[in-house]
């Protein structure tokens, strides 16, 4: 069984367990304490004659420092050298091994214990030189390079970039919202969609969702939209009552929104504010029929307050809002949204408003681009005063914005042309200097909005000329812009401009061989000719029309009683109508015709047959109760009207029944 298993001590007494001796161990540990207790002496000695030797009265004070130093050295030294007899004993288990294996075993852990330190201090150096690169790749603003990428004539009021940098999104006061992908787009630089998702109401703002599959669009109207990633509309929110007075009643905004963005941490949440005076939380699981929350900044007296922009924080804890009166409003999401948790009342100048609001990726800081040409840093932590603050940063647009560096370093923002002036500026502060600017950038339009995307490391601005810059580096940027820079515009084939391909066959009949052409004008000529080829427009009709068309003016019955109507001569509206039916009685009496006859004949005979009681339309009882005529009471008095009934209505009746 030992021969076939391959073990020679195979059914063998179990084996015996290792030894040790703990006078021996007590001993090695006892000469380490006592080796390293002296060096670190030896070097305390040092230590404290350098700073005897040393002039002045913190010389005491330095070598209490020094000593506290060293005796925290020692326990580590001594905790590291505990952990690593520990990690030895551990790691041996079972039976002792012979003298000649023990030697060998211990060569080979020391060999293979240096070789593993080496290679820690090599991934460590290296991993610190890519970290410092990084750092110094950051530092360095991509501005090297631009592209321009034509959005139309009007300002680019609203832009947005999805999570991996691929696709940007742009919307402008044309009413425009135009896609850009940039792994699929060339050198020509087109959009590959434009749709106008709010019928004649501008862009005031869009944001990709979390994931980059939803684009929320806040428009000039009340209700705002998600698309998909390909611009197709997943839903609208629903539009609330104006005429109630409480807003946080209706089910959504009732007036034009100002703002829109996702939250950073929930990818199904969006926020909205309006020019109602409320902030409306969303969830696109709801499909837009009702908010989630309704947030009611208010001002000084407790009034409304028109909230101009809305942000969440990077970690999505706080809902702040920028106000009209140039205040900003810190809400606890965590919470309800009534009490507010932090607010500064004098942040702006009263009546500028703020056109944007941003966190710092650390999320201690937040910034803000106020209507009063200024910018101003916030700590979270000492929300009574701003650290620092930009003057200076001419601002005409309500929806300029700003942002940080990917590496909080530097904030990012735009400058509008002043009157008189040609070029705006994209403007670089130093957020460690007090705002200090660093670097500025001339456009040749006002600046409006700006993205500083992280993972690229490139910068797109929008200006109010409509045009859209793209700046990057291609030393520290990656994909982006500079995967269709690099695409060539694809060359068109000589097929493209042939009309029709042209097919020689020499064998065919004469009815069905076509004529060869040898000039690609002459192909055309004859196209042109065609009317269906060329597609010419219809000739005017003339005649009573013709192929379901209608002609000219009376062509159809309708067209020709209007046209009659139209061309007879309307009577005098002043003329006398006794004056005009006295007209007609000279020809009555020449030719009586239609009235007398009936007079003359019928209207006798009918009266004869009732004094005599034969009327077929008349009862026994009536009959002789009209024997005479007219019927008289019984003073011979004579009446009307027969008994109950009208003498005319019968006569008409008698008269009517004998014409039939």
């Amino acid at each position: 069984m030992a021969k076939i298993m391959g073990f020679k001590t195979f059914g063998a007494a179990a084996k015996k367990p290792r030894e040790f001796d703990f006078n021996a161990i007590f001993e090695h540990t006892r000469r380490t304490a006592q080796e390293r207790s002296k060096k670190v002496l030896d070097e305390r000695d040092a230590e404290y004659a350098m700073a005897t030797t040393s002039q002045g009265d913190d010389a005491e004070d330095v070598v209490r420092i020094i000593s506290k130093d060293f005796a925290k050295k020692a326990q580590n030294d001594s905790d590291a050298e505990s952990e690593s007899s520990d990690d030895d004993d551990e790691d041996e288990f079972g039976p002792t091994l012979p003298p000649s294996m023990v030697d060998q075993e211990a060569s080979d852990d020391e060999g293979k214990k240096a070789e593993k330190k080496g290679k820690e201090e090599d991934d460590f150096s290296s991993s610190s030189a890519e970290e410092d690169e990084a750092t110094i790749d950051l530092d360095r603003i991509p501005i090297t390079h631009e592209i321009d990428l034509v959005h139309g004539v009007k300002t680019v009021s609203a832009m947005c970039f999805d999570s991996h940098g691929t696709r940007l999104c742009t919307g402008s006061f044309d009413y425009q919202l135009y896609l850009w992908d940039f792994t699929g787009m060339n050198s020509s630089l087109q959009a590959f969609r434009t749709l106008e998702p709010c019928e004649s109401h501008q862009i005031r703002s869009l944001a990709y969702s979390l994931n980059g599959d939803s684009i929320l669009v806040c428009s000039g109207n009340s209700q705002a939209k998600v698309l998909d990633r390909d611009g197709y509309e997943i839903m609208e929110c629903v539009k609330g009552d104006m005429y109630l007075v409480d807003m946080s009643n209706t089910k959504g905004h009732c007036h034009m929104l100002h703002h829109g963005c996702w939250n950073p941490k929930d990818r199904e949440e969006f926020m909205t504010c309006s020019d109602d005076g409320t902030i409306r939380l969303w969830n696109i699981n709801d499909e837009g029929k009702r908010q989630r929350n309704v947030v009611k900044p208010r001002s000084t007296h407790g009034r409304r307050m028109i909230p101009t922009t809305c942000a969440y924080s990077r970690d999505g804890k706080w809902v702040v809002a920028g106000c009209e009166d140039g205040s900003i409003q810190l809400w606890d999401h965590n919470k309800k949204f009534v009490n507010i948790s932090m607010m500064n009342r004098n942040a702006h100048h009263n009546g500028t408003g703020i056109s944007s609001l941003t966190f710092s990726y650390d999320g201690l800081c937040m910034a803000s681009r106020g209507g009063d040409d200024t910018l101003k840093l916030w700590d979270l932590r000492q929300f009574k005063a701003p650290v620092a603050v930009a003057e200076d940063l001419f601002n005409r647009f309500p929806m300029t914005n700003c942002t940080f560096s990917p590496n909080d370093k530097l904030i990012l923002t735009g400058v509008s042309t002043k009157k008189g002036a040609d070029n705006g500026a994209l403007v670089f502060m130093d957020r460690h200097a007090g705002l200090k600017r660093v670097e500025e950038v001339a456009v040749p339009s006002s600046v409006v909005t700006c993205i500083w995307h992280p993972k690229i490391n490139q910068i797109v601005a929008g200006t109010g000329a409509g045009t859209i810059k793209v700046l990057y580096n291609p030393e520290v940027s990656c994909n982006g812009a500079m995967l269709c820079v690099s695409k060539m515009m694809r060359k068109k084939r000589t097929e493209e401009f042939i009309a029709k391909p042209i097919i020689i066959a020499p064998n065919a009949l004469p009815m069905y061989k076509d004529e060869r052409v040898r000039r690609l004008s002459t192909v055309r000529l004859r196209e042109r000719l065609d009317p269906q080829k060329s597609k010419r427009p219809e000739l005017p009709i003339t005649g009573a029309g013709q192929q379901g068309r209608l002609g000219t003016h009376g062509g159809t019955l309708s067209s020709y009683i209007v046209k009659n109507i139209a061309l007879q001569k309307v009577g005098d509206s002043r003329e006398d109508p006794r004056t005009a039916l006295l007209k007609y009685a000279a020809d009555a009496e020449k030719n009586p015709y239609w009235v007398s006859p009936a007079y003359k004949t019928y209207v006798s005979r009918l009266l004869g047959r009732v004094a005599h009681g034969d009327c077929p339309l008349l009862g026994p009882s009536q009959s002789q109760s009209s024997s005479r005529w007219p019927p008289t009471t019984a003073n011979n008095q004579r009446t009307s009207s027969l008994p109950g009934r009208n003498p005319r209505l019968k006569i008409n009746v008698l008269f009517f029944h004998e014409v039939r």
